[in-house]
């Protein structure tokens, strides 16, 4: 993005509404960039002041001696839309707008942000409501923010995204006081121009960034969004993500059980595993994940050996360490051998965690473990516990873990117990990463065994059936199995009929008992007043169907079609196959564990559309309820072939009819065992103009 560069890197800048007063938010920006040395060009504007820092103020953009690359607009909102109007009749690329009082604030405010994009033309418009953006890289600060009052900034190659002003200038703070360095900070503001999706493409392509810390409040166009992560993650960078605005439940969940399981979130999950961003559980994971990430470590497997000169801490870190699924293994022999030979009686060396603490703080014998451990094929990753009595002595425990960095291409890293902040600040700007938390190592570590796995789809080819006949509403379940039997859905035996009579003459085909169902395009959840009767002897269908004809009329008025006899299954596996619509993310699929008690156990998993066999496999796979496919206590194993075959024509069937499935859904799917093959037991389909 050519624009996002000149963004980040004008040649010159001119400032609306600026004052000669530094200590003001309009006196700010020139400050900023005087003090950090801005090479280009500066223009303040305002009509009051001849000179502003030293500089030539001039009343408005459009008496400019050449066309500036940026503008900073500062002035209220009132006065907003005439200086972009200004600045775009002076012919400058960009314009950052700080003010408020726009699409944030009503309608009135969407008016007047629609105003402002129409007054800025061909110029590229980032926010309003922004704070505004800040190259550390290249020492180039664009933003009014009092956060860049500080002297010093840790520069690094994390990037930081935010749709928050706020948030922007709160990391950063945070980021400087432990040590990690940034290479850009933007804050989008309203997006109702350039959005976070712009920037993140950019940082495909920017040679000093190599993790971008997103903080994430929606996003505004799915498939853009979707490009820019995949063109990041193919340029071997990382993506962490903070995604705030968890919901119970989606925006469609109107009829189906699917969209009552899936909430906006769970759809924001499924995203980020599918493009391989790594999701920051808590506030402070989206520094301390980017941190590690940033030290280009690779984590080969699970193995984590703690070191530690304090027990207690040890074992907090341990605890978090295998919540999150790492393993603490014992030193094998040969390792074991080499940590006792050190002969240090007091210390605990053959066991997990290391612990000296008895033996006493003592540089040459960190030094000696930490080699021990680097060389050790036990071990993928080390966690070093500094404890309170390193506070007068922060070298010792500081300096042998800098000179280990050089040992090994593991993850090294530090938990300082204490509070002690300039130890912590120290070992990052050195290159060590550092932790004030123990939750925050094990979170940083796990992380490390993301980077790089994302459920890229591969092309596929989707079957191209007509479906120009499926007319607007909701079907009946014959007429659903009917539209998934096109794509290939196995649907179990049945017949419709319109009689209890006919119910009774058609159940003695089938050979034994069966399932009958009211029939209707009105009813989408039939057990719910009283619709399905399963396990019926022939000879008493026509009494049940009748039975069931009272009982439903007395529970609703709608019109009836009449009765389904379908073939009865037992020995499946039960599950959820469902199609629902996300309103940011667009069309998704979901597979969970069915039946009547879907929506107790929550046990899905979600993917949205396209997906290929290898996601259909790992949905299967994610979910609680696999191990009952795979001969859970020697039950046999279940059509998983099948059951894959089945999402994918599912899939299909959502894809040919693109924008005019509302929802779908097969409740239960029943997998049978191996070789036997799967079958819809319900259908429920939703079809919109």
């Amino acid at each position: 993005m050519n624009i996002v560069r000149t963004i980040f890197n004008p040649q010159s800048v001119v400032v609306v509404g600026a004052s000669n007063d530094p200590a003001k938010l309009t006196g700010r920006p020139v400050a900023y960039l005087q003090r950090h040395g801005f090479a280009g060009d500066i223009y303040p504007i305002n009509p009051r002041y001849d000179t502003i820092a030293g500089l030539k103020s001039y009343a408005d953009p459009r008496e400019l001696p050449a066309a500036p690359d940026l503008g900073l607009v500062l002035v209220g909102a009132d006065r907003v839309i005439d200086s972009v109007r200004q600045l775009a009749q002076a012919g400058t690329k960009a314009a950052v707008v700080l003010a408020s009082g726009f699409g944030e604030s009503g309608e009135d405010g969407r008016a007047r942000q629609q105003q402002l994009l129409e007054a800025a033309g061909n110029m590229r418009i980032l926010g309003p409501n922004t704070i505004g953006l800040v190259n550390l890289t290249d020492k180039i600060l664009l933003t009014a923010s009092g956060a860049m009052e500080m002297d010093d900034f840790p520069t690094g190659s994390i990037a930081l995204l935010s749709q928050s002003g706020g948030i922007m200038g709160s990391l950063l703070s945070r980021a400087a006081g432990r040590g990690i360095g940034f290479s850009k900070l933007v804050a989008t503001g309203n997006e109702c121009d350039l959005e976070v999706s712009d920037f993140l493409d950019a940082f495909a392509e920017d040679d000093a960034t190599s993790v971008v810390a997103l903080y994430l409040e929606t996003i505004r166009n799915a498939a853009k969004f979707r490009a820019a992560a995949k063109r990041v993650i193919d340029a071997g960078k990382s993506i962490v993500v903070y995604k705030v605005g968890k919901s119970e439940s989606g925006a469609n969940s109107a009829v189906s059980h699917t969209g009552a399981l899936a909430g906006a979130d769970e759809v924001y999950d499924a995203l980020f595993s599918q493009l391989g961003i790594i999701r920051a559980q808590t506030f402070a994971d989206l520094l301390d994940i980017p941190a590690i990430l940033a030290s280009g470590r690779k984590l080969a497997g699970k193995r984590v050996a703690i070191v530690t000169s304090t027990g207690g801490a040890a074992t907090i870190v341990a605890d978090n360490v295998g919540y999150l699924g790492l393993d603490m293994p014992s030193p094998d022999k040969d390792t074991a051998e080499k940590l006792l030979a050190l002969e240090l009686k007091e210390a605990v060396l053959d066991r997990n965690p290391i612990d000296v603490t008895l033996a006493g703080l003592r540089p040459d014998l960190f030094r000696s473990i930490l080699k021990i451990l680097a060389e050790s094929s036990s071990f993928d990753a080390i966690v070093v516990v500094i404890g309170s009595s390193s506070i007068g002595q922060p070298d010792v425990v500081a300096r042998p873990l800098l000179e280990s960095m050089a040992m090994t291409d593991k993850p090294l890293i530090a938990y300082v117990s204490p509070e002690a902040p300039g130890i912590v600040r120290h070992l990052n700007t050195s290159g060590v990463p550092a932790f004030a938390a123990p939750e925050s190592c094990a979170s940083a570590l796990t992380a490390l065994l993301k980077v790089g796995k994302s459920d890229g789809v591969e092309a596929r080819k989707h079957q191209e059936i007509d479906c120009s006949d499926i007319v607007a509403g909701s079907m009946n379940e014959a007429d659903a199995k009917s539209l998934y039997a096109r794509f290939g859905v196995p649907v179990t035996k049945e017949v419709a009929v319109a009689t209890a009579e006919e119910a009774a003459e058609a159940a003695k085909g089938f050979g034994g008992p069966v399932v009958i169902k009211i029939l209707s395009d009105e009813i989408l959840h039939k057990s719910e007043v009283g619709g399905v009767v399963v396990g019926v002897a022939p000879d008493q269908v026509s009494k049940v169907c009748n039975d069931m004809l009272a009982r439903v009329r007395l529970a609703t008025d709608a019109h009836i079609d009449g009765f389904l006899v379908q073939e009865y299954i037992t020995g499946g596996v039960e599950l959820i196959l469902g199609f629902n619509r996300d309103p940011q993310l667009g069309p998704y699929i979901l597979l969970g564990a069915g039946g009547v008690t879907t929506e107790l156990y929550q046990d899905v998993s979600l993917r949205l559309l396209p997906i290929d066999r290898k996601q259909a496999v790992s949905m299967i796979d994610s979910l609680k309820c696999a191990p009952l496919l795979k001969g859970f206590r020697g039950k046999p194993l279940a059509d998983t072939d099948g059951l894959v075959s089945t999402i994918l024509s599912f899939a299909d069937m959502a894809h040919s009819l693109d924008g005019r499935l509302v929802e779908a859904e097969i409740n239960p799917v029943f997998v049978l065992p191996e070789g036997q093959g799967v079958r819809a037991g319900d259908a429920l389909v939703v079809i919109g103009e």
